[in-house]
């Protein structure tokens, strides 16, 4: 096949990370392949995730319009079609298309009977390696060098934008994510912040912001509510100013890695068995004493834990043991080590 013909269409609608998690497909395919044009299919509503990434050639965004879509991907013509959703919307387009299809092993049937049943058959394959996994048929393959997320010229942090206290080194704390079951309590994020003596910026979506107050209130002057203040980009660089990132399983967790920063994982209604834990590749870790670059915290033997693939809305068990037993002084304690 000629160089010039390699027009490789890569399909991942949301979410942010799941899209940082899949960020070294691109990666690989622009520097493995020469003459290829590497073309991103997501939601609008993703952009900011990937616009800066230079190793994407063109992109297309889905706005809940399929018929007005499809006809500009097809004058594109296609040789390929990487799937990295694989849902019916992806099979859609790949009908209408018609062009070779690599995809990856979603592994639905697995993360049913983990968080249904508690069996698990997941193998253990982190899914950035089954990503990478979809482009042997084209030759290409893992380069080891992890993550990636870029902030556009511009649109990162101000020095002014933050506190004096917090210009000399903190510890970001993301306490956002899209489900409840995976979000520590207010008064465990308060509990932990108590603990850390560091200062601390609190990271999250404007949804966010009233939890926020809530928790920089035990002590507002170590403790910075950056929540609903800062935007994507702008968060992001916070997390890669950080000395320590300690986050929930959301974007800005696997947004760190991308950096290299040291996490401190804390894991609740989700877990590390669906094979989404931090990810480096083999790239030098930004952790002292040639440590990991980070560390799950899970409380042990819950057979309810994971209890969903993407989270709930509340425990459906009621308890909600997986983040109100989670060891904050332990998290502290590994903090405050890490940063030395």
């Amino acid at each position: 096949m000629e160089a010039a013909t390699k027009k490789i269409l890569v399909i991942r609608f949301s979410s942010i990370g799941d899209i940082v998690l899949a960020s070294p497909v691109f990666r690989c395919l622009k520097q493995q392949l020469p003459g290829v044009e590497v073309h991103f299919l997501t939601k609008h509503s993703m952009k900011a995730v990937t616009e800066a990434n230079p190793y994407i050639d063109q992109f297309h965004y889905f706005n809940n319009n399929l018929n007005e879509l499809i006809p500009k991907l097809m004058s594109q013509q296609f040789d390929f079609i990487i799937d990295l959703h694989k849902n019916f919307r992806s099979w859609l387009i790949q009908f209408q298309l018609k062009v070779p299809v690599y995809g990856y092993h979603k592994l639905s049937r697995q993360k049913w009977l983990l968080t249904r049943f508690g069996i698990n058959q997941m193998p253990d394959r982190h899914i950035t390696l089954r990503s990478l996994d979809a482009l042997a048929a084209l030759g290409v393959v893992n380069d080891e060098q992890g993550l990636d997320y870029f902030i556009p010229d511009g649109k990162g942090i101000q020095t002014n934008d933050l506190p004096a206290s917090h210009q000399f080194g903190y510890i970001a704390i993301v306490i956002g994510a899209s489900y409840a079951t995976k979000k520590l309590p207010i008064p465990k994020l308060q509990q932990l912040c108590a603990q850390i003596q560091y200062p601390i910026i609190l990271i999250g979506g404007k949804e966010d912001q009233q939890e926020g107050h809530e928790i920089a209130s035990i002590d507002p002057i170590r403790i910075y509510n950056a929540c609903g203040k800062f935007s994507l980009h702008e968060s992001a660089d916070l997390v890669k100013q950080a000395k320590l990132v300690i986050s929930h399983d959301t974007g800005l967790q696997y947004i760190a890695c991308a950096f290299n920063k040291k996490v401190l994982a804390i894991w609740g209604g989700t877990s590390p068995k669906l094979a989404v834990e931090p990810y480096y590749g083999s790239k030098q870790l930004a952790s002292h004493k040639n440590e990991v670059g980070y560390h799950n915290f899970i409380v042990p033997d819950l057979s309810c834990q994971p209890c969903s693939n993407y989270g709930k809305k509340k425990c459906p068990k009621g308890h909600f043991n997986c983040m109100q037993l989670q060891d904050t002084a332990s998290i502290a304690a590994m903090a405050m080590q890490w940063i030395q």
